[in-house]
């Protein structure tokens, strides 16, 4: 667990807190003085060196290395891509739909993730939406999950109301019909400890802009390591080849590792970000992040239902998105900016997100402005105090 000097120390690191408190990390990751001396080292080699494809070729690998060691896996499961969106495509585009039709998915998924898989249906693809109205407990994707089902897709964390979904249930749930997991942990990846071996997944999808605290542009794609050679994508390019540098346009020679799901040139800017974000918070320590965003969620929820706000995260949330039922969203979030609080909204819910640069303070500060703008809030009875 970090001091509160510590804590300040980390928080030092992250310029917009000179002018404002972020609370939006879920959108995305406040910018570190790490990941801006990466942007200008990649200027500066630029600049310099002109071309220098050999050493930010080698910088990309080094992303690679810096995802696998981050979730327990091997280089050569990783894939990365220019986003979430496009690293799951390419794996849906790897199955045939033909023994297996059947996707059994959450209906509260990042739209995306919906997107996808009903991009397949002309391929013979047969989405099944299971809907929820707080959350899915695994035993409602068991009953859905039979021998035709092909893959789970399934949320970490809802981006709607915080609901942490029970990955180990529902992946032996699909275990047990012989159906594969793909787990989108974009919500949650840079505020805990992760291993995708003892998760259990088949695949597992994230991307670097929000908690990882890189920018934009750059995603990552784990595929367990025994279905790389039996599976391949229809959709490819050259950096999806054994030896991208052979320059043969004659053959077809798809990479032995996850790379084969990869396409083109990298983003070489967002892999240098990525790297610096990733280094950032091995140095701080992932087990130290979960303990303060445990923390500040835990006094907010506890803050809101004192204010009597209805909460759309379940009570016993360890973090990092706390939602809040709202009857205005949008503006409550621009009367939070008007006092240098960022956050967002979806729908009707007041979305706060919290990092490990996040202290007791915001909490507070967020905690007054809600009080004072009750109104635009979902609410429970309650006595009125003096300071209302």
């Amino acid at each position: 667990m970090l001091s509160d000097s510590q804590i300040s120390a980390v928080r030092a690191r992250f310029p917009i807190f000179r002018r404002a408190v972020y609370l939006n990390s879920c959108s995305q990751g406040a910018l570190s003085d790490a990941v801006e001396s990466s942007m200008h080292e990649l200027l500066e080699t630029w600049g310099r060196l002109g071309s220098p494809w050999d050493l930010w070729v080698e910088h990309y690998e080094t992303a690679r290395r810096e995802f696998a060691a981050f979730l327990g896996a091997e280089p050569e499961e990783v894939a990365i891509a220019g986003s979430v969106s496009a690293g799951i495509s390419s794996l849906a585009t790897a199955f045939d739909f033909h023994d297996r039709k059947s996707v059994v998915m959450g209906e509260f998924e990042f739209p995306t993730m919906g997107h996808i898989w009903l991009a397949q249906q002309p391929r013979g693809a047969r989405v099944q939406f299971l809907e929820s109205i707080e959350g899915l407990p695994a035993e409602r994707y068991a009953r859905a999950i039979d021998r035709d089902t092909l893959i789970v897709p399934v949320t970490g964390i809802s981006f709607l109301n915080g609901f942490r979904s029970d990955v180990a249930g529902i992946v032996a749930a699909a275990h047990e019909q012989g159906a594969y997991v793909l787990l989108d942990d974009y919500q949650d990846c840079g505020t805990r400890p992760r291993n995708v071996k003892q998760l259990g997944v088949d695949f597992y999808a994230a991307g670097a802009l929000k908690y990882l605290l890189g920018a934009s542009g750059i995603a990552f794609l784990y595929v367990r390591k025994d279905l790389i050679p039996v599976l391949q994508p229809a959709v490819s390019g050259w950096f999806a080849q054994s030896n991208p540098f052979a320059f043969d346009v004659r053959h077809f020679d798809p990479a032995l590792s996850a790379r084969r799901f990869e396409s083109g040139t990298p983003p070489i800017p967002s892999v240098y970000t990525a790297v610096a974000g990733l280094r950032l918070l091995r140095e701080i320590g992932l087990e130290n992040v979960a303990e303060q965003v445990r923390r500040l969620t835990g006094a907010l929820i506890a803050g809101a239902v004192e204010l009597g706000i209805s909460i759309k995260t379940p009570a016993d949330s360890v973090g990092p998105l706390v939602v809040l039922e709202a009857k205005d969203a949008a503006a409550l979030v621009d009367r939070l900016a008007k006092d240098d609080i960022l956050c967002s909204s979806r729908h009707d819910g007041l979305r706060i997100s919290f990092h490990v640069y996040n202290t007791m303070d915001d909490v507070a500060a967020v905690l007054r402005v809600l009080n004072k703008n009750r109104h635009l809030l979902i609410t429970e009875a309650r006595p009125v105090t003096a300071t209302d």
